[in-house]
């Protein structure tokens, strides 16, 4: 594996169907906090995955900084964001169905969202709901499909944004813009409606597996990407 250096972000990716044996072997390296919130979910399949998804970025994280996966401490900020104290990288993950992202860089704040495209029956009341006027008038001029597929690029977008930001959904997906322009790559707008503070920032969207969007966002532009994958056997 190569060396992080500035404005160079690793993306790591795993899946998050795992025999009982390797769930068992990856929930002994979690803090006990992490394990309490394992506990809470209802579905064993939910308690699995989130096992699974933070092992796995214990693993990831212990092989930049040399130290044992259970070592590792977190912290927290006040909406939930994870990070570690005095450490010389910054993270951030996500996980939807049985897929897990992982964003690794050493300087510049950053987000990643990952989403199933899943069957909606509303996509145009949600945008409507959620999105600005442009993005939703947007939508609401596409076929059925399209607006499916619309939505979930823009969602992640806008939601990667507000995990770079530390922000969280309450920051609000309304005040991020993104502008899809066909043959174009997907950018941000503006951020409140400032169209300098959305050049700031770098986004990145791509397909990880069929059937999911994925978007990553980082402060600074110019960023280079590398992309691996964390194996079941390497767990």
């Amino acid at each position: 594996m190569s060396q992080l250096s500035p404005n160079h972000v690793h993306i790591w990716s795993t899946n998050l169907k795992l025999l009982p044996s390797a769930i068992d072997k990856l929930s002994k390296i979690l803090s006990s906090d992490e394990i309490d919130r394992a506990n809470k979910f209802h579905f064993e399949r939910d308690k699995n995955r989130f096992i699974i998804a933070r092992g796995t970025l214990r693993k990831i994280l212990s092989t930049y900084l040399n130290i044992e996966p259970k070592n590792l401490q977190f912290t927290y900020s006040e909406r939930g964001k994870p990070y570690l104290p005095d450490a010389s990288i910054l993270f951030n993950l996500s996980h939807s169905q049985d897929l897990a992202l992982y964003a690794i860089t050493t300087v510049n704040s950053i987000g990643i969202d990952l989403e199933y495209i899943r069957p909606m029956n509303d996509a145009e009341g949600l945008a409507k709901r959620f999105f600005t006027a442009q993005e939703y008038n947007l939508i609401s001029q596409l076929p059925p499909q399209q607006q499916q597929e619309t939505f979930f690029k823009i969602w992640t977008c806008k939601e990667a944004y507000l995990k770079a930001t530390g922000d969280g959904l309450a920051g609000g997906l309304e005040k991020v813009e993104v502008c899809l322009k066909p043959e174009q790559p997907i950018q941000f707008m503006s951020i409140n409606g400032d169209f300098q503070e959305a050049s700031r920032w770098y986004l990145y969207q791509f397909i990880p597996e069929s059937n999911y969007i994925a978007a990553l966002v980082v402060a600074g532009k110019n960023q280079s990407l590398s992309f691996w994958q964390m194996n079941n056997t390497e767990i």
